[in-house]
Parts: C-alpha cells; structure tokens; sequence
C-alpha cells in the first residue's frame, strides 16, 4: 500500500479521463472496486435501511394511532421505494458515463456549483448524523447488554460503553471500499432480522394484557397534534437508506449490454422485502400487544425473558457496527477526494489511516458528550433526511427528463415532493418540542 496507485479495475470506463485521474479514482473508496455481485447490494441496501430505528416504531404508532400509524407506514414504504427506482435508474442514464455519488447526480441535475451545495450539506448532515447517533445507540446497546448480563455488576457510565464501541471503528473503518467491508454488512443485515424477529415474536409470547389501551398518550390537543409530527418523523427516517444508494450501485460492474442497473435493482427489491419483514411486524404486534404503554424502545418494554433481551442488544450492536461503516464509507470517500484531488496529497496508507481516524474519533467525541443526540436528530434530520429520501430524487427526475405536463410520471414526482415538503416542515417542529420537554433530563458525558 505505498504511494503506487492501483490500476483501474475491470468494467471502468476510463473514456474521458486521463491516466493520472483514473488511478486516483482506482484507489478512491466509492470507484476502487466495481466487481460486486447483486446481492451484494440486497444486504448493503438492508444494512442502510433498517437502522436501530425499528425498535422505536411501535411507540410511533402509539403517537399516531392505528389508521393512521398503517398508512404512514405503507406510504413511506411506497414512496421511498420509488424514489429509489428512480436514483438506480437515474445512475447511468448519460451514455458512458456513471454517477457514482450523490452529488455527482445533483451537479448533471441542477450545474456544477449549485448541484454541489444543494446536495453535498444535506448528505454529509445525514450520514454524519447517522453515524454519531449510532455510537451511541452502540453504546446504549452495549451497556444493556452488560446491565441484562449482569444486573449485580458495578454500574460503568455510558460514555465508556461508546469508547468501547467506538474502538472497533479504529480498526474497521481502514477496509478500503464497500466490496472489503460486504462482509461485516451481511453480518449486520442478518442481525437486524434477527433482533426484529425477537421484538415481535416475544410480544406475542408475553400476549395481551387484558387492560391495553389503543388511546393517544397525550391528553391535550396540542400534546396530541406535537406527538403525531414527531411520530411522523420516526416513520419517516426508518426509510432513509437513500443517502449511500447510489454509492452502492458504483460498486457493480457494468457494460452497455447489461447496465448495472438489472442487477441492482433485484437487489434493492430483496432489501426492500427484508426491510417490510422487519418493520411492519414489529410496528404492528408490538402496538397490538401492548398499546400506549409501549417505551420508545420496545426492547426495554419486554425486559424479560432476560437472556433473550441481552441476545437482542447484542444484535443490535453488531448490526450497527456494520450500519455506521456503511454511512461513514461515503464520508471517507469525500474526505479523500478533497485531500487527494484538491490538495494533492499522494494516495497511500497512511494518509487514509490518519483521516479516517480523525473522523471516527470525531463522531466518538460528539457522541460521549452529547449522549442525547438521537433526540436532536428528529430536529436535523427532518431538514436533510425528508429531502434526500422522499422528493430530490423527484426534483432531479423532473429536472433532467422533464416528464409532460399532467402525464402519470409529472403527477407522481409532484405528489411526492407534496408530501415530502410536509415530512420536512412537520417533523422537525415536533423534534424540537420534544428536544425541549427532555432539555432538563439532558446529560453530558452520562
């Protein structure tokens, strides 16, 4: 790994580029190696998608209520699948040419420099976001896991928990590029089934209780109505694996014969059978069973049988290990593109050991100190998540192939953008209230 750059891999076109430019792009993380295999993208798109969010659903559904909680659940399943047809299809539509990332898309849609700051803020908020929230649900995870184990035990604080989460990163985020690291991804898309299976199957083991109740939570209206946008924004980031799609498909290799595409769209199908798999189940029983009692996680809810619980905080730590390589794999892919390509740094081993750990210590830092994160990401995440996922495929679409005036296609992407533009004003109002009522339990460095 010295500073001789790779040659560029098979399946690369290297049409307009110059020699210089194409090894650069061959020791890239995002364009370094495009020989994956479509179910490759089945559990990468999986691994993205299901976050430890699903945990929370039933609490969501809670807030929102039976019809409504079964439709916003079925409409954003709907809605981000679409738009996710329309990223993968969107991934090669000039001749000979791939965008490989998200803001390579955005500057073809909107020009060079406006494609750049519309797109590029909004992912980096995203997958930054993502990845502080996931060391410390990482964290959380682990110290359940510990205090499940070994309720006697000495209590150890929080933050300790996320250093020790947080080092595994050190080692894993040096695996080069996505095809290294589809290992560690399928470990983590088998586990969110897993501990899904368990949150919903235990319910029903635990059964009804005769006295549930399916009424709101709140008792005034103004409670009710927060309750419901904040659920809304619950629902909505469980669907956000938009953000690195396009960086997954770069992956797989591609010819004019068959475009990269086919493949990848099997496997975002799989991801997204997967995905209903875990969430519906688990919104749904855990709801019936225990109605507005629920937590906000509906592990704490069970508690017992306690083996059980700690099997599934376990799974969830893998499973979120492997999340945040997925989400930090775009950031370290910009991150090098700036020193290499604008700075000029020569490619080699030890100038990505020093960045990345740089950027994992970062959202380690960030996340010991403000362990209350995932609350203030139901605030930011409703001014990145909503768009990246629900209507800037829809605006680019629009854009770029300029559907006829009232055609299907100009009536989908518009009611899309309708509705995302709602997600994106509601949402972080009913974050914010919530950041609010919590402030005063705010710790730092719990």
């Amino acid at each position: 790994m010295g500073t001789q750059a790779p040659s560029p891999p098979e399946g690369y076109l290297a049409s307009n580029k110059s020699e210089k430019e194409a090894s650069l792009d061959a020791w890239l993380p995002i364009t370094s190696s495009r020989n994956a295999k479509w179910w490759y993208s089945a559990f990468h798109n999986v691994t993205a998608m299901v976050g430890a969010g699903v945990l929370s659903l039933p609490y969501a559904m809670s807030e929102l209520g039976w019809g409504p909680g079964i439709a916003v659940l079925i409409l954003s399943w709907i809605i981000t699948l679409y738009t996710l047809w329309q990223m993968v299809e969107m991934h090669e539509m000039v001749p000979g040419k791939r965008f490989d990332r998200y803001h390579e898309l955005g500057q073809h849609a909107f020009g060079e420099k406006l494609g750049l700051w519309i797109v590029v803020p909004q992912q980096l908020i995203v997958e930054v976001g993502v990845n502080i929230v996931y060391m410390v649900t990482g964290g959380k995870s682990l110290k359940k896991f510990h205090d499940a184990v070994c309720p006697d035990c000495k209590q150890i604080k929080q933050t300790y928990f996320i250093m020790i989460f947080g080092s595994v990163h050190f080692i894993l985020s040096q695996l080069p590029n996505f095809n290294s690291i589809s290992g560690v991804s399928l470990a983590a898309a088998v586990m969110s089934l897993s501990y899904s299976t368990i949150a919903w199957g235990a319910s029903v083991d635990k059964g009804r209780k005769p006295d549930v109740s399916y009424d709101f939570r709140a008792h005034s209206t103004a409670g009710k109505v927060f309750d419901f946008f904040s659920a809304l924004g619950d629902v909505a980031f469980a669907y956000a694996g938009h953000n690195v799609v396009l960086e997954i498909q770069a992956t797989i290799p591609s010819t004019p014969e068959k475009p990269s595409k086919k493949p990848m769209w099997r496997g975002v199908i799989v991801a997204y059978i997967v995905v209903a798999l875990c969430y519906f189940p688990v919104a749904l029983v855990g709801y019936w069973i225990f109605g507005n009692s629920v937590e906000d996680n509906i592990l704490i809810t069970l508690e017992k049988p306690r083996w059980l619980i700690a099997m599934a905080n376990m799974f969830v730590v893998i499973h979120v290990i492997g999340s945040y390589q997925i989400y930090a794999m775009p950031v370290f892919d910009m991150i090098e593109t700036v020193l290499v390509k604008k700075l000029h740094f020569p490619p080699s081993f030890g100038l990505r050991l020093i960045s990345r750990s740089i950027y994992v210590a970062f959202t380690m830092f960030i996340g010991m100190t403000f362990p209350f994160f995932g609350g203030l990401l139901g605030f930011f995440g409703g001014f990145a998540f909503a768009p990246t996922t629900y209507f800037l495929p829809c605006i680019m679409w629009l854009a770029i192939y300029k559907p006829r005036r009232y055609s299907l296609s100009w009536f989908t992407n518009w009611i899309c953008i309708v509705l995302g533009v709602i997600l994106m004003v509601l949402s972080p109002i009913g974050g914010l209230r919530q950041i609010i009522l919590q402030a005063k339990t705010y710790k730092f460095y719990s």
